[in-house]
């Protein structure tokens, strides 16, 4: 029996999700009694895994996996799931592993649970506390499949340090053809930018910016706040910014430490997928926003006039730092 997590990677580095997930394995290991595996894919550096917990990385490498494919992942996790008797797999909560997870789930007979923000507070029943109603509630459910799958919820758990002495198993596979059934014809990614997934602070803006020609703004604010840039439905769809860049409930979700919102008056949709976000603040004229009744803190004002203001206090505090 073992505990088993799916560190994930981009151009073969970790995302920050992955030291989360060890982290919160590792946790769950201990409760069990049990070891904690870790599997990555196309990823070189896999010792800094030991550094959070993990006492195995099986470092898989698959030559056709050149860009996201959810049965490809899927069928990995499935087999070393299976070699090495895993009763209890970590993933994350990212848009990708949202997609692999079912596919993991129906493949093991297992009991899938997303968005789980604590460690179980029991171990029989096997209970654990997640997120629900679009983040505005919690649940505490229980798994009582034999086998459990638990995806983290972004910025949860947090980050543990728990050196031990581990070992790496390289292993090459080849998947068959019918594990790439979907392919990607082109993958378009941006470069020299936070994404938002992995960011701690997002900067995000709507319509009251008044046209794609005034972003330079928001995008300096981001650079000196070394945040991400985001933006609202309306901004996407009228291709002011990436649709890549469209955050809330029917874009990308959104837990990051601190979320700047300007010029987004916060209709439910987006509310709903930025509400994970531990501290929020909002800049907008309209005192009657509704984003200001989900805010942390908030400023009524011109954002043409504050975010300047705003700017230039923040490369004051930093050069006095």
């Amino acid at each position: 029996m073992s505990v088993l997590v799916f560190a994930d990677a981009t151009n073969g580095k970790f995302k920050k999700s992955a030291f989360e997930v060890v982290s919160y394995g590792k946790k769950v290991a201990e409760q069990l009694n049990t070891n904690l595996v870790a599997v990555t894919v196309n990823v070189s550096v896999n010792e800094e895994l030991f550094y959070y917990g993990a006492e195995k990385v099986i470092s898989v490498s698959e030559s056709k996996l050149t860009s996201f494919n959810a049965k490809a992942y899927s069928s990995i996790i499935n087999k070393f799931a299976e070699s090495e008797n895993a009763t209890v797999i970590v993933l994350d909560s990212s848009i990708d592993t949202l997609h692999i997870a079912p596919l993991v789930a129906v493949s093991l007979d297992a009991g899938y649970v997303s968005n789980v923000i604590a460690l179980p507070s029991s171990i029989s029943p096997f209970t654990i506390k997640r997120k629900v109603f679009s983040n505005k509630g919690y649940a505490n459910t229980v798994i009582s499949t034999e086998k459990k799958i638990i995806g983290v919820a972004k910025n949860s758990f947090g980050i543990h340090e728990n050196p031990v002495s581990g070992t790496v198993k390289e292993m090459s596979v080849s998947l068959p053809d019918s594990d790439f059934g979907v392919k990607s014809e082109k993958v378009e990614k941006a470069s020299g930018k936070v994404t938002i997934a992995d960011a701690d602070v997002v900067v995000s803006a709507g319509r009251g910016m008044k046209g794609p020609e005034n972003w330079g703004m928001i995008e300096e604010l981001a650079a000196v706040l070394g945040a991400a840039t985001a933006c609202s439905k309306p901004v996407s769809d009228l291709g002011w910014r990436p649709h890549g860049e469209h955050v809330g409930q029917t874009g990308k979700p959104v837990a990051s430490n601190l979320y700047i919102a300007i010029g987004i008056s916060g209709a439910i949709q987006h509310l709903a997928g930025v509400n994970a976000s531990k501290v929020k603040v909002v800049i907008n004229s309209d005192p009657e926003a509704p984003f200001f009744k989900a805010a942390d803190y908030g400023i009524i004002g011109d954002a043409f006039q504050v975010v300047p203001e705003l700017i230039k206090k923040l490369k004051a505090f930093k050069e006095a730092q």
